[in-house]
């Protein structure tokens, strides 16, 4: 596996930032922004869906002890319906970098193309900056963790939805939950939750 780049601007205090949970149906959008020590190297950091959970709970533990600083920062569904995905990711992004106060970030590397800007602070904007940069792929090992948990405590009271093992994503199991169940309060309104009829296999 290539090792990721240690940063995009040399000499910078630099915070990468990733969200997971775009494309769910149900659920918060969640983000994460960190700053990684230079001098505490972490190895094996990648873009949080090429690796396997075992690997990204030791990854998550790693980040959390040896970063100089980190955040993570919950939009729930209901604001998700309000302002829209995509706002919804920029602020889950903005409230994991409010955590970072006490530290002078220089430079912010987003993952995406697209970004609202944060207190004045340049930012650059790197499509699938997770496999690249090694704060950008923490930041992602974070929010999917985080955001993983949050799910699978949603699903011991939501368990015909899945969720422990789709969290929230629109696998074919969920979508047949809407149709037999119909929706929870933790699914977005705002989204397409049923899909298209054709599609689905549904229940007797």
């Amino acid at each position: 596996m290539k090792e990721l780049l240690p940063y995009h601007s040399k000499g910078l205090i630099e915070a990468g930032c990733d969200e997971a949970g775009r494309g769910c149906l149900a659920g918060p959008v969640v983000a994460a922004a960190v700053i990684l020590n230079p001098k505490k190297k972490i190895t094996g950091l990648n873009d949080s869906k090429q690796i396997n959970l075992k690997k990204r709970m030791m990854l998550k533990k790693e980040v959390e002890s040896n970063a100089l600083a980190y955040g993570v920062g919950i939009v729930s569904n209901t604001e998700i319906d309000e302002i829209n995905i995509l706002n919804a990711s920029f602020l889950a992004m903005h409230r994991a970098l409010d955590q970072l106060d006490n530290q002078k970030i220089e430079h912010l590397i987003i993952d995406g193309n697209r970004f609202n800007p944060y207190r004045k602070i340049n930012h650059t904007c790197i499509v699938k900056g997770d496999a690249i940069y090694q704060s950008i792929a923490a930041a992602s090992i974070l929010a999917k963790t985080h955001r993983d948990e949050i799910m699978l405590e949603l699903s011991q009271t939501f368990d015909c939805y899945d969720w422990k093992n789709n969290k929230g994503y629109p696998t074919k199991k969920h979508r047949n939950a809407l149709v037999k169940h119909g929706k929870s309060i933790h699914h977005r309104n705002s989204f397409n939750l049923f899909g298209h009829k054709e599609q689905l296999d549904l229940f007797d």
